[in-house]
């Protein structure tokens, strides 16, 4: 039998035996059992409230899954009230409920809000009209109302309390668009913005179709944030922060703001804030628009929307496609030995190439397909073409890799120093496959040599006036992501330094003037190179048993450094290339005149020799990829990709990529 005083005696202590009795009198309006709704009935039935209004007039689809509590398969398909309902009663059979299938219009809102103690906003966030009648009813009647949203990870609190700001007077909404209200409303709930700074794709917030991510971590603290303060309302206890006053708390970036925004929307601040949302919407708009219009139908389209990601010399992907039918592209590559000074012999193209077909094979995987790859001799090395076929392979199994495809990044700044597990490197080594090998380089005093390696090899690349054109083009200033080359944030210096390289790479005479005078090389090399040289779990080298020379060699060393590095992500670590020392080694070892200036040239070779002595002149000469790895946070900032209608191609490409000295 139940009995309420012992289903909900272990609140007692945190409230007395009749703030409970209370409790269980009181009665909570709750217009929506969507992500926050479902959770807040069931802590607020834990609580002992003993009365509530509930409505929704939708249904559980998998798209609620993430978040909603009564999101179940056995639920779906059925009506959100009477699933929450039947679960609230689960709980607490004796629960007065009133229930408004129907949801709640302009037409039953004072019948909703009968005999109501207190109103929790819960309605869709894009139902602003059904959300503005219920607070103005709420303010005419004088019932406290509240709103906690569940912003990325956190949760952001407004209350609107009798004989104070009202939700109308906070968020300015009267008269405007839709778009508009939607921004106010956004912006107005999170001034602090706490959620910032970890929107890894602002594309999804896409106002325009009703679209914005969530998490159930949010809903999950919105619940405990508006159970609380619904607790301090019904028994007059503590202090409840009213509009314009906020509370957010986020607890990815492990912070609690206290806003306050007098004349709530209509606040300079919040006017400025307003400006830049408006720009940004307008980006995301456009970009959302496009991608969504490029979306890809068919099994080969999805095939190549995914091998786009594979890594490429600072994100300049020198590969078109051309589709020729439902299962047979053909990609046309070329290299750029003609003027980057980090691709004279076509070897650094080669082996993106290869991580481009890797990527392809774990991609076709995840469509049940085999691809089978042939590339045409008669084109040569410097624009190879490639045939690809895919084919029906009910004996294949789903790669463990392809989650990471594009989870896969490049981390410039500093890692963890702990070591690897002897699980992690046997991982690893096994990756590479037949034919390679991995050297590591680890401990303080391995990673000490290969840090000052790192360093005396940046002032090679960063005093070359070859690598300076290189360089300029390399970095988009000013961007989180970037298409087509390296963001600023992921280059991996502090703004101040930043600043300078980009005054710096206006000219060639710039950075002369800053290296001769200024020690300009300094910073870059400290933060770029020094820093996470030591600061890393280990440096490795992997290397081929028989040394590369011809391009179907190379081809395949770019796919064991790609199965090397999906695997590095899949076992949780970061990873950055470092390849410009194995490449200048290799360009002494050939006699290539790389520079102009013979004291580049010497410089390359007292670096070959630290090289040769540091990993053994035999895996220099055979090595394939050279990089460090650890443990460490994922970078916000990152190159993305172009999409795919923009490396399609109906024959061969006259339009060069770049690639340069690092993979990303």
């Amino acid at each position: 039998m139940f009995d309420y005083t012992e289903a909900f005696s272990r609140n007692i202590g945190w409230v007395t035996e009749t703030e409970q009795e209370v409790l269980r009198s009181k009665r909570i309006a709750l217009a929506g059992m969507g992500g926050v709704g479902a959770q807040y009935l069931l802590t607020l039935t834990r609580l002992g409230i003993g009365r509530f209004n509930i409505s929704d007039f939708d249904i559980y689809e998998l798209a609620n899954f993430n978040r909603q509590a009564g999101a179940t398969m056995s639920h779906l398909h059925h009506p959100k009230v009477q699933v929450m309902a039947d679960m609230a009663l689960d709980i607490n059979p004796e629960l007065d409920l009133r229930r408004f299938p129907d949801g709640v219009c302009t037409e039953n809102v004072n019948e909703f809000l009968m005999d109501v103690d207190l109103y929790i906003d819960t309605i869709d966030f894009f139902a602003l009209d059904v959300r503005r009648a219920v607070f103005a009813a709420c303010a005419e009647k004088r019932i406290p109302a509240i709103t906690v949203a569940p912003i990325g990870m956190g949760a952001a609190l407004l209350a609107f309390l009798p004989g104070k700001m009202t939700f109308e007077e906070y968020f300015r909404m009267e008269g405007q668009p839709e778009d508009e209200q939607l921004l106010r409303f956004l912006l107005g709930l999170s001034p602090a913005r706490l959620q910032m700074p970890y929107v890894v794709d602002d594309t999804r917030v896409d106002l325009s179709a009703h679209k914005v991510p969530s998490t159930p971590m949010g809903c999950e603290l919105c619940a405990g944030v508006a159970a609380t303060n619904a607790l301090k309302i019904l028994l007059n206890r503590g202090d409840v922060i009213a509009a314009p006053r906020g509370l957010h708390f986020d607890a990815y970036r492990n912070k609690l703001k206290q806003t306050w925004r007098p004349w709530g929307n209509h606040n300079p601040i919040q006017q400025l804030g307003l400006k830049i949302a408006r720009r940004r919407f307008s980006e995301n708009l456009a970009r959302s628009g496009a991608e969504a219009k490029a979306a890809p139908a068919s099994p080969l389209e999805r095939v190549l929307n995914l091998a786009r990601w594979a890594p490429s010399g600072d994100n300049e992907q020198p590969w078109r496609f051309e589709i020729i039918d439902h299962d047979h592209v053909v990609i046309h590559a070329h290299d750029t030995r003609d003027w980057c000074v980090y691709d004279l012999d076509g070897s650094a193209s080669q082996r993106a190439l290869g991580m481009l077909l890797e990527t392809i094979d774990i991609a076709a995987s995840g469509e049940g397909l085999k691809a089978v790859f042939k590339r045409r001799e008669e084109h040569g090395e410097r624009a190879p073409l490639v045939d690809v076929t895919l084919s029906q392979d009910s004996e294949s199994r789903v790669s463990e890799l392809l989650p990471y495809i594009k989870a896969r990044v490049t981390q410039r700044r500093p890692l963890s120093t702990t070591p690897l597990t002897t699980a992690q490197k046997q991982g690893l080594e096994q990756s590479v496959g037949k034919g390679y090998r991995v050297l590591w380089l680890e401990g303080p005093q391995q990673r000490r040599a290969v840090t000052r390696l790192l360093f005396r090899n940046a002032h090679l690349r960063l005093t070359m006036e070859e690598a300076y054109h290189v360089h300029k083009q390399t970095i988009e200033w000013g961007v989180q992501f970037s298409e087509e080359r390296i963001p600023e944030p992921a280059v991996g210096a502090d703004p101040a330094t930043m600043k300078i390289m980009c005054w710096a790479l206006q000219s060639w005479q710039r950075v002369k003037m800053l290296n001769r005078f200024f020690a300009g090389t300094w910073l870059p090399r400290l933060q770029m190179d020094v820093l996470p040289g030591f600061r890393c779990a280990a440096h490795f080298v992997i290397y081929a048993t028989q040394p590369s020379k011809h391009i179907d060699q190379w081809i395949a060393g770019g796919r064991a450094a790609q199965r090397f590095w999906l695997t590095a992500t899949q076992l949780g670590l970061q990873f950055q290339p470092e390849m410009t020392p194995i490449i200048f080694s290799a360009y002494d070892r050939d006699g290539r005149q790389f520079s102009t200036d013979p004291r580049k040239l010497r410089a390359a070779s007292v670096l070959r020799t630290q090289l040769d002595v540091l990993i053994g002149d035999d895996i220099n000469a055979s090595a394939i990829f050279m990089g460090r790895l650890g443990t460490g946070p994922t970078p916000m900032a990152r190159s993305i990709r172009k999409p795919l209608q923009k490396l399609r191609t109906k024959g061969p490409d006259s339009a060069h990529a770049h690639p340069t000295q690092e993979l990303t």
